[in-house]
């Protein structure tokens, strides 16, 4: 039987009112004939709506499945079965113009590449994993473990950095969390629904403890790094270190408004000494940099602590310190004064 958008829509009421209270199929039998054939017509009509209501709720079911899918579904192949794991392996010189990030597993992946930053290779993509990476020095290779490895191997390489990546396929599902939860799921669907619930409270408690449980295990690493450090294990302290900066919350607010943890400065600060106790320049420099523009500023510290000293050595240090700390004395200054009292005499300073 065929039925207009209105039909239904006249026979939706119908079945509405019916459940307060409409006549019964009995009191039809009574009516004329005319009556029980639309009482019928009625019935039918509720039962296709109701078909209609139930094909629409599993295509939707079907397409947010379907949606779901899609990133894993990159990785396979035609068929739709998983792809076999792909490697691929390349050779750069630093700088190099790739970017990494810790994902939710600890690994190191890619996150951004381009050639205006250094070099990188075609083959490279957002999303490979980093499984192996050269040692600091000669021709070893390291197993890469974890993010923080990954990054003292880099930073400390002498010569070209050699990576072995894994294809992910642009799948950059290591930044989303784990599967969810009953409670998240729960907080999904009320947040959705513009309600306040069982589920919101549950994850917002389970958000808590998780966040108070991430904090403690970054402090016991930081102290652990720290300790290494006291121990002059500097290439476990740094890689320590780095991995406590790869922590570093998303977001994050403080009290007093800062867009960074205090354990972030002074971590990046840490780092910046141990690059200077193995005399690698650029990268302490680099990393004291990254705690200066997060707002590290102990300025006298960064300019008598006896960990720096060999950064200190570096034209390139004073004119970093300069940027955010206003030297004691100021030699534009004290040159201008020279000049005036010399009454035109040439400076022992001037050839």
């Amino acid at each position: 039987m065929h039925l207009t958008d209105r039909t239904l829509r006249q026979d939706a009421l119908l079945c509405n009112s019916r459940r307060l209270g409409s006549p019964s199929a009995s009191s039809f039998r009574a009516q004329p004939a005319r009556q029980l054939h639309n009482f019928r017509r009625h019935q039918d009509a509720c039962h296709q709506q109701g078909t209609v209501r139930s094909r629409l709720h599993v295509r939707s079911v079907a397409e947010t499945k379907t949606e779901e899918q899609k990133t894993s579904a990159r990785a396979a192949g035609q068929n739709g079965a998983p792809r076999e794991p792909e490697f691929y392996e390349v050779s750069l010189p630093k700088p190099l113009g790739v970017r990494f990030t810790r994902g939710n597993d600890g690994s190191a992946y890619v996150v951004r590449t381009d050639a205006k930053l250094g070099s990188t290779d075609e083959q490279i993509e957002v999303g490979d994993k980093i499984v192996a990476v050269s040692a600091s020095f000669g021709g070893d290779v390291w197993e890469a473990k974890n993010f923080g490895q990954v990054m003292y191997a880099i930073k400390t390489r002498n010569g070209d950095v050699y990576l072995k990546l894994q294809r992910n396929y642009g799948d950059t599902s290591f930044l989303l969390e784990e599967e969810l939860s009953d409670a998240e799921k729960r907080f999904k669907m009320e947040r959705g629904g513009g309600n306040y619930g069982v589920g919101t409270k549950e994850m917002q408690e389970a958000n808590y403890r998780a966040r108070k449980e991430t904090e403690k295990k970054r402090r016991e690493l930081f102290d652990q790094a720290l300790s290494k450090f006291k121990q002059n294990n500097i290439e476990g302290a740094l890689i320590d270190f780095e991995e406590v900066i790869s922590m570093e919350p998303k977001n994050y607010l403080g009290d007093d408004f800062s867009r960074v943890t205090q354990i972030f400065r002074v971590a990046q600060y840490n780092v910046a000494c141990c690059y200077s106790a193995i005399n690698q320049v650029d990268a302490g420099l680099e990393a004291l940099e990254s705690a200066l523009s997060a707002g590290f500023e102990q300025y006298n510290k960064v300019r008598t602590d006896p960990n720096l000293e060999t950064l200190r050595k570096s034209p390139k240090f004073k004119k970093l310190i300069d940027q955010y700390d206003e030297p004691i004395i100021n030699e534009g200054a004290l040159k201008a004064l020279k000049n005036i009292f010399s009454f035109g005499k040439k400076n022992d300073d001037e050839d």
